[in-house]
């Protein structure tokens, strides 16, 4: 009396999910946290998504865990052929495969310390060995101009200066402003120090925190967020930064100026 499975049409009419690639840039919405952003990538195995204020989180590739259109869907991670994959650098711009790094070019482009320099590193680091150009850090912009005159920049031996805080009335400025030399370029951006141009979200923080005038910068920051060494809170910022995304506009423009500028051909 029992023969037919008295179940089979209720498992017939269950309805199937789905399975959608999370190419960039497709938006969806987690069904559970309401969170809605854009694919940006992929961390250990979970889609990074983005909103549109530019937080971002991570996500599992559960079944059934997202929305698509106010429907739900299973995220997969797209399988791309190797040959059809195009690699973008930090900076953003296409990876060009199968070319060594130049030799050192003449040129140069200086950045006031190390910190400086490992964030430029990180994101235009792959730009700058195809070109050939190397990035050196000083130890400040007190000693800017007998320095230029040391290098004695000329058209086939560019110089670019990349300068903090680099606003109208600061130290910073008058400093810049007694170079005088078609072969220099100094360019900067208007934040206290390179920390800064990362972009706060990153950090997990709505903007940096307010330092007195007097007070080190960097070891108030350190005091804001509850770590002791410089050190310590560079390394934790540095290890949120993995291209141009991640930190402000002024940093950009002022970098990408700057490589142009010392790779021009003369």
């Amino acid at each position: 009396m029992y023969g037919e499975d008295v179940l089979k049409g209720q498992r017939r009419r269950q309805k199937v999910v789905p399975e959608v690639d999370a190419e960039p840039d497709l938006v969806v919405e987690d069904a559970d946290s309401g969170f809605c952003g854009a694919v940006v990538g992929f961390e250990l195995g979970a889609v990074v998504l983005e909103d549109r204020f530019g937080k971002r989180r991570n996500f599992p590739l559960t079944p059934a865990a997202f929305l698509l259109d106010g429907e739900p869907v299973t995220l997969r991670r797209p399988v791309v052929e190797a040959r059809n994959q195009r690699r973008i650098t930090a900076s953003g711009s296409i990876a060009v495969d199968g070319v060594k790094a130049q030799v050192a070019k003449a040129s140069r482009i200086w950045v006031e310390g190390i910190h400086d320099a490992a964030l430029v590193e990180r994101i235009w680091g792959d730009d700058l060995r195809i070109e050939g150009v190397v990035v050196e850090p000083l130890d400040g912009i007190d000693d800017l101009h007998a320095a230029v005159q040391a290098f004695r920049p000329s058209r086939d031996r560019r110089l670019g200066v990349l300068v903090d805080h680099l606003v109208p009335g600061s130290k910073e400025s008058r400093i810049v402003a007694a170079v005088k030399d078609p072969n220099v370029l100094i360019t900067g951006h208007p934040y206290v120090d390179i920390w800064q141009a990362v972009r706060p979200e990153r950090v997990g923080i709505k903007k940096w925190p307010v330092i007195p005038p007097g007070r080190n910068w960097k070891e108030g920051v350190c005091e804001a967020f509850g770590v002791r060494e410089p050190a310590d809170m560079w390394r934790r910022i540095l290890r949120e930064v993995s291209s141009y995304k991640d930190v402000e506009t002024p940093l950009i423009n002022s970098m990408e100026r700057l490589i142009d500028f010392v790779t021009v051909p003369t």
